[in-house]
């Protein structure tokens, strides 16, 4: 079994990790309660950071964290893990090969992104949160969203490319018709005997790899269905495929008690995408171990730098209102204040900079805006997962939960600015048919009453924008130290009136 459990009944200590296979991936239980409560563990995989749980890693575009360069995010991000989908990278797939498959050398998917060694990769089938697609499934291919419109992957080319881009953990292929509202028992029955014979076709196919062939972990789907509807597929999952695999992929939190008691020792991550710290930590107290959070982006996205802690500072008796979960850097009640986005962070933005620099950013809409929010926004959550942790530890996990939710509101921000240029995957497929632009326009084409407007005031020597009271007035200081003259007379000021420029004819003659 490629998964050690210092809790497993009978089990021996686990061998150091350099000990291990190459490919080897070790996720040992250090605290736990029962099946459905939050439990601690750690994750450890050979040259790779060991991960904490709970925990979370970053969620990317195209293999890049939103806002954030390669080089900050080793210097700025505290994340030991990131979640790359494979559609990113299709593209014109089958008739080009995509630019990241034509990589040679060892692991081409992590040099092909820059992603730093220490750092654990993730490949997944598609984004998380996916877009729905047009494209319905077969036996033998989903439907993604690639760069250039819908395209259908197959269980064998998703394999093939696992074997070449060498992830460190893959996330088992699942049948899964995202963004419909109801699904019928026979398509439910589809979904969990496509699922089987797509993890059990990767199985085999990492099987067949040579010895010397870098190798990878695969976590096993578990579909958002009743148990009875995917029996058939858990039961060959815990029967004929546990030895094989090194964790489960959830995607739907509230069905962790459907999973099977065999399964229990094994990490799970979840893709059942949380909109709210509230969520986590409902997540959380059902024994979640490793979260993929897209509402950070989003939030960021939108100017709204996340402002919350786990365990929550002791209510305020005076007053019955409870705190937002981030603050709306878009509001002009920033732009003179001069104090950091939460008091107390130590991330990059909050002790270089202060709110009204942030906020002079996104009215600019200047990048480094969006960039500084999203660093503090992860260093919010890396801290809120470090608070988890320790309420786990001490036992008090269920009152700190209940503190939180008295103290914080129950969802973020609205957003009120305009954020940064959006891609065609961050909508549903049916908005794409929409004539409306996505992005508004950054310049405008001013009427002809503007026009006359601007050519009047060009004709008095005023530029637009400047104050009224101030567009005539000649600061006659400015003129005599422009002259090099320290003080003038009457007559001397005369002089200077008097005073023309010649042209470069003049100087020529």
């Amino acid at each position: 079994m490629e998964i050690l459990s210092s809790l497993l009944p009978g089990s021996n200590a686990a061998p150091k990790l350099d000990q291990l296979p190459p490919e080897m991936l070790e996720f040992t239980l250090l605290k736990t309660t029962g099946a459905l409560a939050p439990r601690l563990g750690r994750l450890a995989f050979p040259k790779r950071k060991n991960m904490l749980t709970p925990g979370f890693i970053g969620n990317t575009s195209r293999g890049v964290v939103p806002h954030i360069s390669q080089d900050n995010f080793s210097k700025t991000l505290d994340i030991n893990g990131v979640y790359v989908a494979l559609e990113d990278y299709m593209e014109k797939l089958p008739q080009k090969t995509p630019p990241v498959l034509q990589q040679d050398g060892p692991e081409p998917l992590r040099n092909f992104i820059a992603l730093p060694e220490e750092t654990l990769l993730v490949l997944g089938p598609r984004r998380n949160p996916p877009i729905p697609s047009p494209l319905h499934s077969t036996n033998k291919e989903v439907g993604v969203l690639t760069s250039v419109g819908f395209k259908a992957l197959s269980s064998d080319y998703y394999a093939a490319a696992a074997r070449k881009l060498q992830p460190d953990i893959v996330v088992g292929l699942a049948d899964i018709p995202f963004g419909k509202e109801t699904i019928g028992i026979k398509r439910k029955d589809k979904m969990s005997d496509r699922t089987e014979a797509w993890t059990r076709d990767i199985l085999a196919k990492k099987a067949q790899l040579d010895k010397d062939e870098p190798s990878w972990a695969i976590f096993a789907p578990i579909l958002p269905i009743d148990r009875d509807l995917q029996s058939w597929y858990l039961e060959h999952l815990v029967d004929d495929m546990a030895d094989n695999i090194s964790g489960v992929a959830i995607y739907d939190a509230y069905l962790l008690d459907d999973l099977s008691e065999e399964l229990h020792h094994l990490p799970r991550l979840s893709f059942h995408a949380p909109i709210s710290p509230q969520e986590i930590l409902r997540q959380v107290g059902l024994g979640m171990d490793i979260f993929t959070i897209p509402f950070v982006t989003d939030a960021t996205d939108a100017g709204i730098a996340l402002n919350f802690t786990f365990p929550a500072p002791p209510k305020d008796t005076t007053t019955s209102s409870r705190q937002d979960l981030g603050l709306d850097m878009w509001s002009d009640s920033h732009a003179t204040s001069l104090t950091p986005l939460s008091e107390g962070c130590k991330c990059y933005a909050c002790t270089k900079h202060h709110r009204a620099y942030i906020q002079h950013l996104l009215a600019a809409k200047e990048m480094l805006g969006w960039a500084l929010i999203q660093i503090h926004n992860h260093a919010i959550l890396s801290g809120f997962f470090a608070g988890i942790r320790a309420s786990i530890e001490a036992d008090t996990f269920d009152a700190d939960f209940a503190a939180f939710e008295r103290y914080y509101e129950s969802a973020l921000p609205e957003k009120t600015g305009q954020g940064p240029r959006v891609r065609g995957y961050q909508f549903r497929s049916e908005e794409h048919a929409k004539p409306e632009k996505k992005n508004q326009k950054v310049f405008t084409k001013y009427d002809e009453e503007k026009i006359a407007e601007l050519r009047l005031a060009a004709a008095h020597g005023q530029q637009p924008g400047k104050k009224p009271e101030m567009r005539d007035v000649i600061d006659d200081e400015a003129l005599v130290g422009l002259m090099g003259l320290n003080e003038l007379d009457v007559d001397g000021a005369r002089q200077v009136e008097s005073l023309s420029l010649m042209d470069d004819a003049e100087k020529k003659e």
